[in-house]
């Protein structure tokens, strides 16, 4: 069985031997070196040439979020952070996922007495899920690009049928898929726009803070009982359901639901969200699946398609981990399949 190789980056020995020890159960996985700091992890990441990272932020003389950008800008290594559960950790974890970082764990959920085991599992089978992309993407870039783009589902030919609302649904790889896609829509954008990407709670404010530095649309993070008004990029809170609800005016608002006791794996979920929101929009809802793990999003956009809606998926070659858009795609619940490139194009053509 191939292993692939972990580089383990944290200035706490007891954390470098926890996540040694949660790495090294699963036999797919081998811990192939430490880092104490940041400067190490670069000389590590040159010497030992691992498959991929795990980098935590805080680390004195360089930190988590340096050691990313100087390992990016050198070699073409995936690393997934390790964050701290509070509110002053989810700004520099977002720096880190805009700087190149694959995705991030909470330390907290990996590290404590009562570990759930389904968090530990989607941390290990992500590192995999990572990995094995990773590897697909190589072998896509040594395809001559002219094949690929042959392979491309363009639909610019087809009539486009107007829609009202844009739902796009993401999750591992999702914050440098959505820098491509939400700072470029148009300032005069005549509907509202839904982002569900898969976080921890507290994290998603982050988000929407810093992409409404940069975005031509304002960004916030969705309220309960607010109206969905036209020229906005709406974040779904995470650690709730964020659910569309049509008021006696016509008008449409959000429903954002307590899931505490709620056994989805994902909150927000992006099936919950669609389901909410394909009988009200019905043709005029526009969803778009981009890269990330698992199939959430499959069951919402069976539904889309029930009430004539439209549906763009990701393509592989560019996606971080072909898995939302791949369920999908496999059921055949998708307009058009595009690289990441074209999705903002196939978008703009509905508007």
């Amino acid at each position: 069985m191939e292993k692939f190789g972990v580089l383990v980056v944290d200035d706490s020995s007891f954390m470098r031997k926890c996540i040694t020890k949660i790495i090294e159960k699963n036999p797919k996985l081998s811990v192939v070196g430490i880092a104490r700091d940041g400067y190490e992890a670069i000389e590590k990441a040159q010497n030992l040439n691992p498959d991929i990272i795990t980098m935590d932020i805080e680390m004195p003389n360089m930190d988590g979020i340096m050691a990313l950008k100087k390992i990016k800008e050198l070699y073409d290594i995936p690393i997934v952070m390790l964050s701290n559960y509070t509110e002053e950790g989810a700004k520099p974890t977002i720096e880190a996922l805009e700087a190149g970082a694959e995705d991030f764990f909470l330390k907290s959920e990996l590290i404590n007495q009562d570990v759930d085991d389904k968090l530990i599992d989607n941390f290990i089978n992500k590192l995999i899920n990572i990995v094995e992309s990773k590897k697909i993407q190589k072998q896509y870039s040594e395809i001559n690009k002219d094949e690929i783009v042959n392979k491309r589902e363009l639909s610019n030919d087809k009539p486009k049928a107007k829609v009202n609302i844009i739902i796009i649904g993401t999750s591992t790889g999702g914050p440098v898929a959505l820098q491509s896609i939400l700072p470029n829509f148009p300032a005069d954008l005549p509907i509202p726009v839904l982002v569900l990407q898969h976080m921890p709670p507290g994290f998603t404010k982050s988000l929407a803070e810093r992409f409404d530095t940069f975005c031509q649309l304002h960004v916030k993070e969705a309220e309960d009982g607010e109206i969905l008004q036209a020229g906005n990029i709406y974040i779904a809170p995470a650690g709730f359901q964020t659910t569309l609800h049509l008021k006696s005016d016509n008008k449409v608002s959000f429903k954002i639901i307590d899931s505490s006791n709620d056994n989805n794996l994902y909150k927000p979920s992006v099936d919950v969200t669609l389901n909410s929101a394909a009988p009200i929009y019905k043709e005029h809802l526009l969803v778009a699946i981009l890269t990330g793990m698992g199939n959430d999003g499959l069951a919402g956009c069976k539904s889309v398609k029930k009430y004539g809606g439209h549906v763009i998926i990701e393509s592989e070659e560019t996606c971080v981990v072909y898995g939302m858009p791949k369920a999908v795609f496999e059921a055949k619940l998708y307009d058009v399949q595009v690289p990441l490139q074209d999705v903002l194009k196939e978008i703009l053509a509905y508007v």
